[in-house]
């Protein structure tokens, strides 16, 4: 039996994610194993999930998946390089992963692995700093550094999903992994943009949700059933404007040291950012501090990890444990092979984070911190007790 990991936000679990199940299992046989890594109750975009963590998670087990793990927050809210690293580090550390599925715009893996090699080339590093005293941006530095070296392919990482698609790749090679990538053609919606038909992005849906749309058409039957019932406890949806005023105190209470100790602190942007905490919004502390060189997505998740208390340096290497979110009849078959071949420690109770190593168990205290940040969002003010994260069981079918 082959095993394939997948990396994940599931925010929402959408018929676009068990479509992409479905065909990694066509590829490598219907008894292939599937092992995800799943954001927790923070996302890459800087934002809190819609639905919390296991609620996502048992969509994902409902639906085809066999193990869901969390990826902590430290890399959930990382640049597309540190959140791969993390992800992909995590399935490795398992010791049972084969393959790494992911969707992308390029179907071609053996073109993405050669933009991937390209980009570990320090003279391609070299170029992009060269493009970027030009004033540009990142992305479009590094675009333009890496054609010098590879012509048209460079143009691959112009595609959300293709640059990810990359960034899995390069970790593989850095961390000399034994998994194999496999890209899966990403059909449907393309990544945060509209579109019709059976399947939509994930951001779509969170703009309908967030509008109190029905967004049942797009949604498995059986997801749609684990939000529907976050919704009547009153768990979910999780809205940004709910929380922004925990945010916004938490943020106008930090120091200039605490804002220049940022992930992604660099070139004054930590002064851009304190300097635009006057707004009486997120939204305006996001766009008084954004500029052309600066991704809003970059400033949203300095902002979350600055309310986190995430410092520079917390995402270096790999998690240091796997934590089990969901997992299938199937799936505990594959934890007892994971248990016996991890190089990490496999997380099934919570309480058993008070018992990690020092670097570890702090890890592990930094996201039962965000989780009593993400339950302010909460629309029943029960469900916005502190501590929970120290209360929550695997959902297991």
């Amino acid at each position: 039996m082959k095993i394939a990991g997948i990396v994940a936000e599931y925010n929402p679990f959408h018929s676009g994610h068990e479509q992409h199940i479905a065909r990694t299992r066509a590829l490598l046989g219907a008894d292939c194993g599937v092992i995800c890594c799943m954001s927790g109750d923070f996302v890459q975009r800087g934002e809190a999930a819609q639905w919390n963590k296991l609620a996502r998670a048992g969509a994902a087990v409902r639906c085809g998946a066999d193990l869901v793990f969390e990826l902590p927050v430290q890399w959930a809210l990382s640049s597309a390089e540190g959140f791969a690293r993390g992800a992909v580090g995590l399935l490795d550390s398992l010791g049972v992963v084969d393959f790494i599925s992911f969707g992308s715009e390029c179907p071609d893996t053996s073109a993405l692995e050669r933009v991937a090699e390209a980009l570990l080339d320090p003279a391609v590093d070299a170029a992009v700093r060269d493009e970027l005293s030009g004033g540009e941006s990142y992305a479009a530095a590094r675009q333009r550094a890496l054609g010098r070296f590879i012509g048209e392919e460079a143009g691959l990482i112009s595609s959300p999903n293709n640059i990810l698609a990359v960034e899995y790749i390069k970790a593989l090679y850095d961390l000399g992994s034994r998994i194999r990538p496999l890209a899966i053609e990403r059909r449907g919606a393309q990544h945060d943009r509209p579109a019709g038909g059976r399947i939509r992005s994930a951001g779509e849906l969170r703009t309908m949700t967030a509008a109190g749309k029905d967004i049942s058409p797009f949604v498995p039957r059986a997801a749609l059933e684990l939000i529907e019932r976050e919704r009547e406890l009153g768990r979910g949806p999780i809205l940004m404007r709910a929380l922004e005023p925990a945010l916004l105190s938490r943020l106008r209470m930090l120091s200039r040291e605490d804002f220049a100790a940022l992930p992604d602190a660099a070139e004054g942007l930590e002064n851009r950012l304190m300097a635009a905490m006057e707004e009486p919004t997120l939204d305006g502390v996001l766009a008084a501090a954004k500029s052309k060189r600066y991704a809003l997505a970059r400033l949203r998740r300095m902002c979350m990890c600055a309310a986190l208390g995430i410092r520079a340096g917390m995402n270096e290497g790999t998690p240091p444990y796997a934590r089990l979110l969901a997992a299938s009849g199937r799936g505990r078959e594959l934890l007892r092979l994971a248990e016996g071949r991890s190089r990490v420690p496999v997380i099934t109770k919570s309480a058993s984070g008070r018992r990690l190593p020092r670097g570890a168990r702090e890890c592990f205290e930094l996201n039962a911190r965000a989780r009593d940040l993400f339950v302010l969002g909460s629309p029943a003010a029960e469900e916005r007790r502190g501590g929970s994260d120290w209360r929550l069981t695997p959902a297991v079918l």
